[in-house]
C-alpha cells in the first residue's frame, strides 16, 4: 500500500488499486461526501453504494467507541475513550467557580507510519 492509496475489493470479487489525489480538493477538510464521490470516480461504486460504504464504516467506529472498545486502524492510528475525573472549573469572565462534571471524551493517536508520512 501507498501512502496515498489502498487496494480495495469490489462487489464483483476483483480488488483495484486506488490513488486519491486529495490535493485537489477545493476545501481544506476532507468530508464525508467527499470520501464517497472518490470512492464513485475510483473504485466505481455507484454513489450510493459509496455513500452507504462511508456511513457503514463511520459507525462502525462510532459504535465501537460508544461502547468502550478502542478502534485501531492499522498504520493509521487508535481511537480510544478515556475517562475524565470531575474537577473545579473557573469562568473566565467573572471569576466565578464552576464544576465541571465528569465526562468521557475521544483521543487520537496516530501511527508512527502516519507521523512518518506527515512529516515527509
Amino acid at each position: 500500500m501507498t501512502p496515498a492509496g489502498a487496494t480495495v475489493q469490489r462487489s464483483d470479487g476483483r480488488r483495484n488499486a486506488v490513488k486519491i489525489a486529495v490535493e485537489s480538493l477545493e476545501t481544506p477538510a476532507l468530508t464525508k461526501a467527499q470520501l464517497a464521490d472518490l470512492l464513485f470516480e475510483q473504485i466505481g461504486l455507484n454513489k450510493r453504494e459509496s455513500k452507504d460504504m462511508i456511513d457503514a464504516f463511520f459507525d462502525l467506529i462510532t459504535t465501537s467507541l460508544v461502547d468502550g472498545t478502542d478502534v485501531k486502524i492499522s498504520s493509521f492510528g487508535n481511537f480510544q475513550i478515556r475517562v475524565k475525573a470531575p474537577r473545579p472549573g473557573r469562568n473566565p469572565r467573572t471569576g466565578e467557580s464552576i464544576p465541571i462534571k465528569a465526562r468521557r471524551v475521544v483521543t487520537f493517536h496516530a501511527s508512527h507510519k502516519l507521523k512518518e508520512q506527515i512529516q515527509g
